[in-house]
């Protein structure tokens, strides 16, 4: 089963990402996600069988317990590899970017001794919005757009990838709550 770790913010917040996405200035075509898919992957597990799921959510319930709700809120428009040849439309986060790198990272670390293969670059925590299709598609990407949307980060879910025509279709087999009482690491 096609599997990984994620945030999703509240719907609000991925409607209007996408919105203002939406009303990007570009040069080719761009596939935007739907916003029930707008989400921060903190972990992408790949394929995985359903009996090795059982020790992947054990992880995440530690995990989570070591960690305490926080604050996030968005920084902009970006694109990989970049504006002008853009494959990959996201949003950024600013404030509360340092913890989900240390989430990112405690999640990395805790599925690697149990078999789950490290990645080999630094986690930079974003929320994919739309792809292009075909060519590379050329963005303007203004300083202001898409800045300042706050949203809450109180649990991480374990989310099933299933691939269709129209696209990948989510669903959240658990969710695991942030500890009030966590460790709060930096």
């Amino acid at each position: 089963m096609r599997t990984f770790v994620a945030i999703f913010p509240p719907p609000e917040v991925r409607e209007t990402l996408l919105q203002a996405a939406r009303n990007l200035s570009t040069q080719g075509n761009v596939r935007w996600s739907l916003p029930e898919n707008v989400h921060l992957t903190l972990k992408f597990l790949g394929d995985v069988p359903e009996d090795d799921l059982e020790g992947v959510r054990g992880t995440l319930n530690l995990v989570c317990g070591r960690h305490e709700p926080f604050e996030a809120e968005t920084s902009g428009f970006g694109a990989f590899p970049s504006a002008k040849k853009a494959r990959v439309v996201w949003a950024g986060v600013g404030e509360g970017q340092d913890r989900l790198r240390s989430l990112a990272e405690d999640l990395e670390s805790s599925l690697e001794n149990i078999g789950f293969a490290a990645e080999g670059r630094v986690y930079r925590p974003h929320l994919m919005l739309g792809r292009a299709r075909g060519r590379p598609a050329g963005l303007e990407l203004p300083e202001a757009a898409a800045r300042g949307l706050k949203f809450p980060v109180r649990e991480v879910g374990l989310v099933r990838s299933v691939l269709g025509e129209a696209g990948a279709v989510y669903s959240t087999l658990a969710a695991y709550p942030l500890s009030e009482s966590g460790d709060q690491r930096p």
